[in-house]
Parts: C-alpha cells; sequence; structure tokens
C-alpha cells in the first residue's frame, strides 16, 4: 500500500453497520409491536466523525478491521464515496460489527450491538503503522480497542498531535490511554463513574487534574455540553428541532468540536458549532443521515433556538480537587 499522504484528521476506532427501525411505540416486555420501515446504513464511532469531518472539506483517514462480507462492503463503498483514506485490515470469515436500532416516536434510539464472537475484529497495536497516525494534524479514538488506541495516542502525543477521545465506556485498560488524551470529550455519565464522584462539575476538574488533560467535557443530550478547562466551565446549549433519530449525535458533535479545533476557532465557537451540527445530524435517519453542509450548519447558529439556557447552569464556585 502507498505511503500516507498528510492529512487533517486520523480516526482509530470503532464502525459498524446500523440497521435502523422506526417504531410509533416502544414494546413493552413480552408484547408484540408492528414496524413499517428498516433501514440499513453505514455507522460507528470514529467512523461517522471521520466521514463527517471530510464532507465538511477537511482530509481523512480512517484506521480500522472488518470482515469479507456484504457489510464490510458497504463501508468500503461509503469511505471511498466520501473520499476518506481507508486503511482497512480484512479478517477473512469474520462478521462485521452490526448494530439493530431501535428509534421510538421522539426519536431516542435504543442499541443492540453484534460483534464477531471469537473476537477476530479487535484491532490490536501490531496491526497499526505509526506513520498512519503520525501524517496528520489529529488524532480522534473511541478506546474501544483500548490497547491499539492507547499506542495511536503515544504515538500522536511524541509527534505533537493533538488527541480527541469520545468514550462511553470504562473499558480495561482505559486509564492508561486517558494519560494521552489532549481534548477528552465523553458521555455525560463518564465522569462520575470513572472518578467514584456523583457531581459532574467536580467530576470533570478532578478527570482535567488526575489525566492532564487540555479540556475535560461531557455531551448532555438536549442540555448541550460542559465543558472544563481548567479554569472555567463552558456550557454550550443544544438546539432544537425535529428529531427523527439521535443515533450519531455524539459522533457527529466530535466532528464539529474536530473541525472548530482544526480551524483554530475559540472554544465556545467549537462547542456552538458541534452542537448545531449534532442537531441538524438528528433531522434525519442514521448515524451519518444528517450530516449538513457548514454553510446549513452556520445558519442553524443565526435563525436556531436552544433549549433554555437555564437548563444546565455549572456552579461558579472553585471546588477542592
Amino acid at each position: 500500500m502507498a505511503k500516507p499522504t498528510k492529512v487533517d484528521l486520523v480516526g482509530v476506532g470503532l464502525n459498524a453497520t446500523d440497521t435502523v427501525i422506526p417504531l410509533s411505540t416502544y414494546p413493552a416486555r413480552g408484547s408484540k409491536t408492528e414496524y413499517s420501515t428498516v433501514t440499513t446504513l453505514p455507522g460507528g464511532q470514529v467512523a461517522t466523525t471521520v466521514v463527517a469531518c471530510q464532507h465538511w472539506g477537511l482530509r481523512t483517514r480512517y484506521v480500522g478491521k472488518l470482515g469479507d462480507d456484504l457489510a464490510a462492503t458497504l463501508h468500503r463503498e461509503a469511505f471511498n464515496h466520501a473520499g476518506v483514506e481507508a486503511r482497512i485490515i480484512t479478517v477473512p470469515g469474520a462478521v462485521s460489527a452490526q448494530s439493530l436500532i431501535l428509534v421510538d416516536a421522539e426519536g431516542e434510539r435504543t442499541v443492540l450491538c453484534r460483534r464477531d464472537s471469537e473476537a477476530r475484529l479487535v484491532l490490536k497495536p501490531s496491526d497499526l503503522q505509526r506513520e498512519w497516525i503520525t501524517n496528520a494534524r489529529a488524532l480522534h479514538v473511541d478506546g474501544y480497542d483500548t490497547a491499539a488506541a492507547t499506542l495511536a495516542a503515544q504515538w500522536a502525543r511524541e509527534a505533537g498531535v493533538p488527541v480527541i477521545a469520545d468514550l462511553d465506556e470504562l473499558y480495561p485498560g482505559v486509564e492508561d490511554l486517558l494519560q494521552n488524551i489532549d481534548y477528552l470529550i465523553v458521555s455525560r455519565d463518564f465522569p462520575s463513574r470513572l472518578m467514584n464522584e456523583p457531581d459532574l462539575e467536580t467530576a470533570l476538574r478532578r478527570m482535567q487534574a488526575r489525566f492532564g488533560s487540555t479540556l475535560t467535557a461531557a455531551t448532555l443530550g438536549h442540555e448541550g455540553v460542559l465543558a472544563w478547562d481548567g479554569r472555567t466551565f463552558h456550557h454550550s446549549s443544544a438546539y432544537k428541532v425535529p428529531v427523527a433519530d439521535t443515533t450519531g449525535a455524539g459522533d457527529i458533535f466530535h466532528a464539529g468540536f474536530i473541525y472548530g479545533l482544526l480551524n483554530d476557532w475559540p472554544l465556545d465557537r467549537q462547542l456552538d458549532f458541534a452542537c448545531a451540527a449534532a442537531a441538524l445530524n438528528c433531522t434525519a435517519v442514521g448515524a451519518r443521515g444528517g450530516i449538513k453542509d457548514v454553510e446549513e450548519i452556520e445558519r442553524l447558529i443565526v435563525t436556531g433556538t436552544h433549549y433554555p439556557s437555564d437548563s444546565y447552569i455549572p456552579a461558579s464556585d472553585p471546588v477542592s480537587l
């Protein structure tokens, strides 16, 4: 394979084929529920973030593992169509990751994940090539394949490449990964679980102090995002839009944040753009169904309506760490 060119963003992490099933009512246990449509689309945390950044004009590379099934073909075609440089390790006979996604009438999704039973699609440190990582302006990881993500983050740090993480689970060995993350943007309950601290603000402060990240942040659904930069809390409200499917909202949020980071925007503008991009993605079905052009995202920022700004107001008093 040819030597990789310099890209703006390299992503190392999850891909998945999403089968999205909209439901008029969410089924009760033991009930029967009818559905009328099924849509199969490419998804996955890092893969979706990379595709969004490519759509907005950044040069991107994706590193991951796939089987040799129809799902793998779908992903390869999607990366090729988007213009993403895909560095994919193929495992003959393995079943590519798949998700069944139930979407209720309010657009909220419930995800059922299936992965290869023999764990043949675990991305290993030995699968990586250093130049895939260092020939980039930023690295994005999700931490699922923790050992590989940790090595990639170490290489990036050594090369002066900033590392962004999207984490929602306490994977074994994740603390080694966290030592090498610059922008740690996680799910709502991750900081409290990690730090054994129920108060979110305190947990974010302690995460930043313990792991030395430039930024720690938690995405809060319709309450937006709360970020701690080591001195100040920043809260950006979510935008009100007609919601069809919340699948991929966090992935697109990370893409929006990375886009702003690589354009040297102030933090508050990065967070606001990320919230707007994520909101618009929720107006269509699928993890990548509502990726809009930058101009449309900027239009929502100017003309759109936020959820009430007091839905989450960070405390101003310092907290002892």
